[in-house]
C-alpha cells in the first residue's frame, strides 16, 4: 500500500495568496507606480515634512508591487517605469525655490542624493521581473516537452482498440433482414423465418 505525502503549505504563503493579484499592462504599472509615488510624496510632505527616509522606504514595496502585478508580457517595462515613478514623486518633496528653474533644480538635487533608494528600488523591480520571466520560460519549456511526450491525440499516437473498432462497426449499416443491429448483428446471426 503506497502513503501520499501531502506537502503542508506554510502559512505566510497562504496570506499571501489572498492579497490581491491584478495583471497590469506595461503602461498600467507605470501609471500605478507613478501616481502612487506622487500620493505617497504629498503624504510625506504633510506629515513627515519631507523626509528622504520615509519616501525611500515606501519606494521599495511600491517597486515590488509593480514587478509583481504587471502582465507576463510586460515584464521588462518594470524595472523602467520605477525610476520614472521616484522622479514622479521626488517632485513634491524636492523643495525647490520659486519657479521653475528652481523646482527642476530642487528635483535633480532630490534625484541625486536619493539615489540609492532609486538604485534599491530598480534592482528589486528588476529581481522580480527576471525571477518571474524565468519561471515563466520554464513552465514553457515544461509545457513544451510535456506536449512533445504524450500530448499528441490518441488516434495519431496508437491504433485503435478493440472498443473503438466495435463502436465504429456499429455506426455501419446493416442489411435488411440480417438480424441484430450492430457488433452484436455481424457476429451471431438469428436464423431467418421463411
Amino acid at each position: 500500500m503506497y502513503r501520499v505525502r501531502v506537502r503542508s503549505v506554510p502559512p505566510v504563503v497562504l496570506a499571501l495568496r489572498r492579497f490581491p493579484n491584478p495583471r497590469l499592462t506595461g503602461i498600467g504599472a507605470g501609471l500605478f507606480a507613478a501616481l502612487t509615488m506622487f500620493v505617497l510624496a504629498c503624504v510625506d510632505r504633510l506629515l513627515f515634512d519631507s523626509s528622504e527616509l520615509v519616501y525611500g522606504l515606501l519606494f521599495l514595496p511600491v517597486s515590488a508591487l509593480t514587478a509583481l502585478w504587471v502582465r507576463p508580457a510586460d515584464l521588462v517595462t518594470a524595472p523602467i517605469s520605477v525610476p520614472i515613478a521616484f522622479a514622479v514623486g521626488a517632485f513634491p518633496i524636492s523643495g525647490g525655490s520659486e519657479g521653475l528653474g528652481g523646482q527642476i533644480m530642487g528635483l535633480v538635487t532630490a534625484l541625486a542624493v536619493h539615489a540609492g533608494w532609486l538604485y534599491g528600488g530598480t534592482l528589486i523591480a528588476g529581481l522580480i521581473a527576471s525571477v518571474r520571466k524565468v519561471r515563466q520560460m520554464r513552465a514553457r519549456r515544461r509545457y513544451v516537452l510535456a506536449q512533445g511526450r504524450g500530448g499528441a491525440p490518441t488516434s495519431e499516437r496508437a491504433p485503435r482498440s478493440a472498443a473503438a473498432s466495435s463502436a465504429v462497426a456499429a455506426a455501419k449499416p446493416v442489411r435488411a433482414g440480417a438480424g441484430g443491429a450492430g457488433a452484436a448483428g455481424a457476429v451471431t446471426r438469428r436464423p431467418q423465418r421463411p
